[in-house]
């Protein structure tokens, strides 16, 4: 029987003619290379597996989004509040009507309108040439502007006999507290703020709270909120109607 002649791969017989040592590398090598390649694969292939999750998930945010946008729950929770901020903002506007908001000199005259115009009025009976009574003009001056719902005013007592002796004021400076046009309650000299000309004016503020006439100060910009968002829904008006066109 006649035999053929072994057929070897080409790179095979130059790898028998190496020397052995050269052989044992190059097959590392080789091995080495085939490992990288693969490695080389599966990372690429987890990359790709990576992006698509990314956008699966991204997909899934805005859907998330859209879904509490349209919530009725959410949209009556905003428009609560919208309301109350417009009713607060309502509220200011009145009062600063009625000379809330600033530290006004009145006469004697503009005094039984001025107590029974508001619901909170603090009234500094005081003395032009009084040192204690420029001092708590002062304090008074920066709470008027921060307690908005409260009015503050001043009356020189020299030009208002009768209501000096009417309300029994015998000591400058004197702050009489009235509710609903009632006098409830009084501050005589500074007696209830330590005794000293360099009280600070948180310590005014602290005593008028404690006393009722004035309210604890609310969070910062509710009505600067309200008109924000206001005006975005006017631009959202806006660009509904241009969308439309």
């Amino acid at each position: 029987m006649r035999t053929e002649p072994n057929q070897t791969d080409p790179q095979i017989s130059t790898i028998l003619k190496m020397d052995p040592n050269e052989v044992k590398s190059t097959l590392s090598n080789l091995a080495f290379g085939n490992v990288m390649a693969a490695a080389a694969r599966d990372y690429q292939k987890e990359l790709l597996a990576q992006g698509k999750g990314q956008a699966s998930s991204s997909i899934n945010e805005e859907v998330d989004l859209d879904e509490l946008m349209d919530d009725p729950e959410l949209e009556k929770l905003h428009a609560d509040r919208i309301a109350a901020l417009k009713k607060e903002a309502e509220k200011r506007e009145a009062w600063k009507k009625k000379g809330h908001g600033e530290y006004r000199e009145i006469t004697e005259g503009d005094f039984l309108g001025e107590v029974t115009g508001s619901e909170k009025v603090i009234c500094h009976f005081y003395h032009k040439e009084f040192y204690r009574c420029k001092i708590m003009d002062k304090h008074l001056k920066s709470l008027a502007a921060k307690h908005i719902d409260t009015k503050f005013i001043k009356l020189d007592a020299e030009n208002a006999p009768f209501f000096v002796a009417k309300l029994a004021v015998k000591t400058l400076p004197c702050v009489i507290l009235f509710r609903q046009g009632v006098a409830v309650d009084r501050l005589i000299g500074f007696q209830d703020l330590g005794g000293k000309d360099d009280f600070a004016p948180k310590t005014l503020e602290a005593l008028l709270l404690k006393k009722g006439i004035i309210e604890e100060k609310k969070d910062e910009d509710d009505e600067d909120e309200y008109h924000d968002s206001t005006r975005r829904t006017v631009r959202s008006s806006v660009t509904a109607d241009s969308d439309s066109d």
